[in-house]
């Protein structure tokens, strides 16, 4: 198989246009696009799609190659860049705009769509003289769903995926977490319904549609948003799907597309590389998709997770955070081509081998930097990349820290007989989000690592002040540490707590806290991963249970993953609340259905930390080498 090099300058190259039919066909001398081929599906609904094949000596290749196919619902146009790379290296490269988006005809839906319509374009593209029947798929976040889409529905011709940060699990923790909505969907649906929408082909619909974008700060202050009362009602498949997930707490078929950790048996036995980052809104899926794959199917199943926010694999910083020059992935394209080489061209190469990027597990250990602030002005956490061959790593070891008295953390369980710290849950008077693992694409929430502290970057949070000054959170924390500490694997928090109300919600957040230093004289107190409950679906996700005021129960909130090593000297915190926004929805403390009240109520939270209580944080200690 030749390969066909990226040209040095392409603005030099010679550009061809030809018109035929409805398409048209640019190229160069090394490789030629065919742009809005419509590509029918089973129920003639017909979708875009761009077509980027090789060229050498200035013909056009006509020999059979593998596919990459794309899928996308933010407009194919976007996808030059990995055509012409892939083209110009031995592929065919594919982009399609996803059904109701952009050129594509038919009506969108949440994923729903991508399975059946990605068999038929499989179908379709093996029907091409161009295509030797076999496709490796690309994208990240709801590009990286439409890849697990279709292989959950066992297109024939797919030989292997790499998805990134990709949308599946909806309904346990991601879209709905533990039973609350995460807003960044919310913020999702309010941006994409004017722009790429069939909606948005009206130009007045398109302004009204744009105003409501915008105008999205003073909506977040007047949930819940209601059916038919906003300009969403425009563009009315956005609106049914907002309003019905808001509404839909249970882990029903309302949301078993791309689930994946619940029907792993489903999924299509084919090679498969999860990618993810550890502050990453999908962080917890793709760990949980790898564990659920890996005992499936025959794969192989590989991993790779960096300190990353979505998307930013070629990037070593976010937030206020320098995680150090090797975090990022500097070529993004060629670890990627040597995966497609030897699975669908049969290239005996590294995978499997020696490589950094071609082994099972290949995990991100923050932490190890020297905290002194880079010229940015960022805190330099630092951590180094390490191998491993599976997840959760053999050898760890499940370490109870228990919340005590007075606020202390500790992996000596509780003594007194009874203890417990009270606050109130004000729903008109949230926490807000600083940092986290969220995909947000604009300013209603912070991606990442942070200092949780406010300031003029958290609008809903604008004096200097940290979060731990707040009465309605709650810190835990132990004495600084008398050697470093790695902590790396799943977390969970066990709670036992109380209410006044019969359903709420209750938060953690793990921190790193740092000393006062000359650099940071005031310390810095750095969001390693969060999680929420929702009281009415502590028992499981397939039902609601109310509460009874005052009576204990016991909750699980599982955080995302993590590889972190807490330094000598640094403390463990545990932060416990009862709202973390806009980062989830509010809870309004009611017995009111999901996303239907219209009044709030304080709550009175009682958190116990005692001999029969002995609330905790599960940390997957990983001892020293």
């Amino acid at each position: 198989m030749s390969t066909y090099r990226f040209p040095a300058c392409l603005c030099s190259l010679a550009v061809l246009l030809l018109a035929i039919g409805s398409n048209a066909v640019y190229g160069t001398d090394e490789f030629q696009v065919q742009r809005d081929i419509m590509v029918p599906m089973r129920d003639g609904v017909r979708l875009a799609t761009d077509v980027y094949r090789p060229v050498n000596a200035g013909q056009l290749v006509e020999d059979p190659l593998p596919v990459i196919l794309t899928r996308l619902p933010y407009n194919k146009d976007g996808q030059k860049t990995a055509g012409e790379y892939f083209a110009t290296h031995g592929y065919v490269f594919v982009a399609q705009d996803t059904r109701g988006r952009y050129r594509s005809e038919g009506v969108w839906h949440m994923l729903t769509d991508d399975g059946p319509d990605g068999v038929d374009c499989a179908a379709w593209l093996e029907s091409q003289s161009w295509c030797d029947g076999q496709i490796g798929m690309l994208g990240t976040s709801y590009v990286g769903g439409t890849q697990h889409a279709m292989a959950l529905a066992g297109a024939p011709q797919l030989k292997t995926v790499i998805p990134v940060d990709a949308m599946s699990n909806m309904g346990r923790q991601s879209i709905r977490n533990a039973g609350a909505f995460e807003l960044r969907f919310w913020n999702w649906i309010f941006l994409n319904a004017g722009r790429g929408s069939r909606a948005a082909r009206d130009p007045g619909t398109a302004a009204e549609l744009k105003e409501l974008a915008d105008q999205r700060f003073a909506y977040l202050k007047n949930l819940p948003t209601r059916r038919g009362m906003t300009p969403l009602r425009l563009a009315p498949e956005y609106e049914a799907w907002l309003i019905d997930a808001m509404e839909r707490g249970v882990n029903d078929d309302f949301w078993s597309q791309n689930n994946i950790v619940d029907a792993p048996e489903r999924y299509k036995d084919i090679p498969v590389y999860l990618v993810s980052g550890w502050y990453d809104s999908w962080a917890g899926n793709n760990t949980a998709n790898y564990v659920a794959l890996r005992k499936t199917i025959q794969g192989p199943v590989y991993m790779i997770m960096g300190p990353w926010i979505h998307g930013k694999q070629s990037s070593a910083t976010h937030g206020q955070v320098n995680f150090g020059p090797d975090a990022a992935i500097s070529d993004q394209w060629a670890w990627r081509r040597q995966w497609y080489d030897h699975w669908l061209k049969g290239i005996d190469n590294a995978v499997g081998k020696a490589d950094p990027f071609q082994t099972p597990v290949r995990i991100f250990v923050m932490g190890t930097g020297d905290g002194s602030k880079d010229s940015q002005n960022r805190l330099q956490h630092g951590g180094y990349w390490r191998n491993e061959q599976d997840w959760p790593l053999a050898r760890t070891q499940y370490t109870p820290y228990y919340l005590q008295p007075g606020g202390g953390l500790s992996p000596q369980t509780p003594q007194v007989a009874a203890a417990f710290t009270q606050y109130q849950f004000d729903p008109e008077d949230p926490v807000p989000s600083i940092g986290g693992n969220t995909s947000s694409h604009n300013d209603i929430l912070l991606q990442g690592a942070w200092n949780q502290k406010g300031g003029p970057h958290v609008w809903n949070f604008l004096d200097p002040i940290p979060l731990s000054a707040r009465p309605d959170v709650v810190v835990f924390q132990t004495e600084p540490l008398p050697a470093d500490l790695e902590v790396t694997g799943e977390i969970e928090v066990r709670l036992y707590a109380d209410s006044s109300a019969v359903d709420t919600d209750f938060t953690a957040k793990l921190v790193d806290v740092y000393p006062p230093s000359e650099d940071w004289p005031g310390g810095f107190d750095l969001n390693i991963g969060d999680g929420i409950v929702r009281a009415r679906f502590r028992e499981s996700l397939e039902k609601e249970v109310l509460m009874t005021p005052g009576e204990v129960y016991e909750f699980t909130i599982k955080l995302y993953p993590s590889a972190n090593v807490f330094k000598k000297g640094h403390r463990i915190r545990v932060d416990i609340s009862s709202s973390n926004f806009p980062r989830f929805d509010i809870n309004p403390n009611t017995a009111d259905p999901l996303n239907q009240y219209r009044q709030k109520r304080r709550a009175r939270q009682r958190i116990y930390h005692d001999a029969e209580h002995p609330s905790h944080i599960l940390l997957p200690i990983i001892p020293a080498s």
